[in-house]
């Protein structure tokens, strides 16, 4: 297994497998990521390309054992191979255009061999591609697409032309109606005039309607064999998806199988979203399992740039995404002893009421609570302040901080109230300022951020900068101070996207400052340094009110 390296350590494996959705990186992934690094720094047909953006991954593994087995027995097994601790690694995808460099895991299903399945598929539909290509090119398609396109527009200015005279005949002829003492004959000529004209319309109408007509029967023929090719590649494609989908037969650590399609079938009901399975933690539990290997930790971490619309950071860790790896690792992780989401562990917290009256609660919520009830056991905002509704009351949260951010939240009691708050946000009547912390040297005085925002369907709740189909984002900023590399902002949301601070913070077009404690955007810390300090509105009985609350940092 030339894929299987020795990792020399004496660092204690941890007693639980890593839970890949939200983690700190065990020591002896550290260790083996140190190692990844190194290899990828002494290689240059990797290096150029992982430069430019990539995701590694590591698993810590141990020979499999039969936990019946003595401990004189499995010593001397250890010892045979020298080491208690290996490690394997993987990247996501294709690397300098391959899936099969050596010193890494392959791939759970090879679809790059020439010969293959796949590729022979893929290059019949590149055949029919090449083939609506060439129809389209042609001369004469091309010739009666534009013939079909003059007689539509001679059309539209001939019958648009003959409708402005109409019209002004017809404000001549009103005002002749006007008169006093119209003649009879006067009368029946005019309307005598609109009944030619509607008719010379129609006629009009119909003449350029049989050209129309004449021009898309010579061009059905050649539309209609298009379409049949586009309809065929369709299904060609789709076909092809299914198949390669159902190749990825995936393994769990009960030794039990089932393919992507089962998986995300019996997960979400959907199909598996594109390269699915690809990705560097299946890869690795995938070959772990195949050779009897007993997985221990794992981790994931990006080399070299940033992409464009996303935030990564250079040697950063990130958890595994959730598109497409929740509903695999789920399965995968079937039969391993793996940790608990530490984002569930159950903490209680106070809630402090900075306002409260018989329409709404303003609260400064504390970092690590939730302000509605989510997909994670957590206590919420919402299930504090449900225990003090009175008979009728019930809370309805105006607006959301994310979980890592503290500060001011207002909370309706009634939907009536909280209609009329919503609609303050709405119509951007609400003033909120945030203070942060953020990463390095922001230069002095203040400006304003543009960069619109979406959310990254492949891995939620990750924000992208989309320009095109963003939707608009603007925040204000003013620099307080700066000391030691740390600069503290005030921050004033126009919009209120979501993770918008934190990604107009992070982002190249941004301040290039992730807020310090941002492991989403930036890097971990003991906890995101953001909080909503002020917030400003009208108060149900129109009168404006403010809020504060003191900056924990």
């Amino acid at each position: 297994m030339d894929c299987l390296h020795p990792l020399d350590s004496s660092i204690m494996p941890p007693e639980r497998f890593t839970y890949p959705f939200c983690y700190e990186p065990h020591a002896l992934c550290r260790a083996a990521a140190a190692r990844v690094q190194e290899y990828i720094k002494e290689h240059a047909s990797i290096r150029e390309d992982a430069d430019r953006g990539k995701m590694f991954g590591v698993l810590v593994v141990e020979p499999q054992y039969n936990p019946q087995q003595d401990e004189t027995s499995l010593n001397a097994q250890r010892s045979s191979l020298n080491l208690n601790t290996f490690f394997l690694a993987a990247y996501s995808g294709l690397l300098a255009g391959r899936n099969d460099w050596p010193w890494f895991v392959p791939p759970v299903v090879d679809a790059q061999q020439p010969d293959g399945v796949f590729k022979t598929r893929e290059a019949e539909i590149s055949a029919i591609n090449k083939q609506i290509e060439e129809i389209e090119n042609d001369k004469e398609t091309q010739r009666l697409r534009h013939e079909l396109a003059r007689c539509r527009e001679v059309e539209r200015l001939e019958v648009d032309r003959f409708k402005a005279m109409m019209e002004k005949s017809k404000k001549i002829r009103d005002l002749r109606r006007m008169q006093r003492n119209i003649e009879p004959t006067v009368a029946a000529e005019l309307i005598r005039e609109s009944q030619f004209q509607k008719a010379e319309l129609r006629r009009l109408q119909k003449s350029h309607g049989e050209k129309v007509a004449r021009a898309e029967e010579a061009l059905r023929g050649i539309e209609e064999r298009i379409e049949t090719l586009r309809r065929r590649r369709r299904e060609m494609s789709d076909e092809l998806q299914r198949w390669l989908f159902s190749q990825y037969r995936m393994l769990n650590a009960r030794g039990e199988e089932k393919d992507l399609l089962d998986i995300f079938q019996d997960f979400r009901g959907t199909l598996p979203p594109a390269a699915a399975g690809d990705c560097c933690a299946p890869k690795l539990l995938q070959y772990a399992y195949q050779h009897h290997l007993r997985p221990q930790c794992m981790a994931e971490f990006w080399w070299g740039e940033s992409p464009q619309a996303e935030i990564r950071h250079h040697l950063e860790y990130y958890p595994s995404c959730r598109s497409r790896c929740l509903p695999i690792l789920t399965w995968m992780m079937q039969g391993l002893d793996v940790d608990p989401n530490p984002q569930e562990k159950a903490e209680s917290q106070p809630l402090p009421i900075v306002y409260e009256d018989k329409d709404i609660w303003v609260v400064d919520k504390p970092a690590g609570m939730l302000s509605v009830p989510g997909k994670i056991k957590r206590e919420s905002v919402c299930d504090i302040l449900k225990a003090r509704c009175a008979e009728g009351e019930e809370p309805l949260v105006v607006h959301r901080l994310d979980m890592e951010t503290s500060g001011l939240l207002v909370v309706a009691k009634n939907g009536v109230v909280q209609r009329w708050l919503q609609r303050q946000f709405e119509e951007r009547k609400v003033e909120k300022r945030y203070v942060a912390l953020v990463e390095g040297s922001v230069a002095k005085g203040g400006g304003v951020i543009d960069l619109p925002l979406r959310a990254n369907p492949l891995d939620r709740p990750r924000q992208v900068v989309d320009r095109e189909k963003g939707r608009e984002a603007l925040t204000r900023y003013e620099v307080l101070d700066s000391e030691n590399g740390i600069t503290r902002l005030a921050l004033y949301p126009v919009t209120g996207r979501t993770h918008q601070l934190r990604v107009h913070c992070a982002h190249a077009e941004g301040l290039a400052a992730p807020i310090v404690g941002d492991r989403l955007y930036g890097h971990p810390a003991t906890r995101l340094m953001l909080h909503c300090q002020q917030v400003r509105f009208l108060m149900p009985d129109g009168t404006p009110k403010q809020f504060a609350s003191e900056c924990p940092f």
